[in-house]
């Protein structure tokens, strides 16, 4: 008599317990809503306030002066602002890549930025730029531009990535890692003065200049290309079957007579 009873109870707990299950999960899948909106928030005031105080502070006026001056002034547009800027936006309803993905090939970008830093940093536009504010301007609008393009081709589009856009993002990352690294060996171990009037002095200068281009820009890159890595080795272990699955499987079914 007490045997349907108990088990229509047994019932109503088995719902209980999904049921309270299930409100977790929504729970914790608010919180994390919440928490992501609350990084790109913080992402993109923080890459703002970077760009404020390189533009607005006295870095523009030093770098006429000395180099070191501005090429703290280049990593922090491409290797701090640059990033954090695209953080913002990426996965969001503003993400660029969502909308039009074919505009942000990574390896395209890169290459894009490759000829953008190189070509301000060859002699002529490089004294333009520290003497004139409107070259200085423009040297500074296009680091940013190539800068956002290549992280934004690297990071934007939401998660899960495809495999193919994580690897090419990862090789974009790498090859602009490569050539400011190569850019930053250059000027700390140049022998003479590539820029402005020569001396002990300015030697020094460009040799500063140059270990923070080698330190500041390589290293960001580089983090950005391991950080999309390991994004792709761990999605693809949740999403590949284990070797041997069915197999097993198949091993645990009874033999028939």
């Amino acid at each position: 008599r007490h045997a349907p009873r108990q088990a229509a109870m047994g019932r109503h707990r088995r719902r209980r317990h999904i049921g309270n299950g299930g409100n977790g999960l929504r729970r914790n899948g608010d919180i994390a809503v919440v928490n992501a909106g609350a990084a790109r928030w913080a992402a993109g005031w923080l890459g703002a306030g970077l760009l404020a105080a390189v533009w607005l502070g006295p870095l523009p006026a030093l770098a006429a002066e000395r180099f070191a001056a501005h090429m703290l002034m280049h990593v922090t547009v491409v290797a701090l602002a640059a990033p954090l800027l695209p953080l913002a936006l990426a996965g969001g309803r503003g993400d660029p890549v969502r909308r039009a993905p074919a505009l942000f090939a990574a390896l395209p970008a890169a290459a894009l930025e490759l000829l953008v830093v190189w070509a301000w940093h060859a002699p002529a536009l490089h004294h333009a730029a520290r003497h004139h504010g409107a070259a200085l301007a423009l040297e500074q609008g296009s680091f940013l531009l190539a800068g956002l393009l290549v992280w934004l081709a690297a990071l934007g589009g939401g998660r899960p990535r495809p495999p193919g856009r994580a690897a090419a993002g990862i090789l974009g990352l790498l090859l602009t890692s490569m050539h400011m690294t190569l850019l930053g060996t250059l000027l700390v171990l140049a022998p003479r003065v590539l820029y402005g009037h020569g001396g002990e002095a300015a030697l020094r200068d460009q040799q500063l200049g140059g270990l923070l281009m080698l330190l500041a820009g390589g290293t960001a890159y580089l983090a950005g290309a391991l950080y999309l890595l390991v994004e792709l080795l761990r999605e693809r272990r949740t999403f590949t079957p284990r070797r041997g699955g069915a197999a097993a499987v198949r091993s645990r079914r009874p033999t028939p007579p």
